[in-house]
């Protein structure tokens, strides 16, 4: 991860987005799964077969957790 000035966010080793809106980024990495929060967030570039992800906007904070990825099916998200 490179956060530059809390406006620029570069990842790597992406592997899927869970979900994205203007406040909040999920995203699964090979080592568990980031949350990024914060305002006008915008993804820049999104490259799942080469790992990458970039986005900007105002990033408040960013959130990993390396608990085991598990990917249900659409209710088990919606009931998480």
């Amino acid at each position: 991860m490179i956060l530059e000035e809390r406006g620029s966010l570069t990842v790597t080793g992406v592997s899927d987005i869970d979900s994205f809106d203007e406040e909040t980024v999920v995203v699964y990495t090979d080592l568990g799964e980031l949350t990024v929060r914060g305002s006008g967030l915008h993804i820049n570039k999104i490259d799942v077969d080469a790992g990458e992800l970039e986005l900007e906007g105002e990033i408040d904070s960013l959130s990993y957790s390396d608990q085991p990825v598990s990917r249900g099916g659409f209710f088990a998200r919606m009931f998480r």
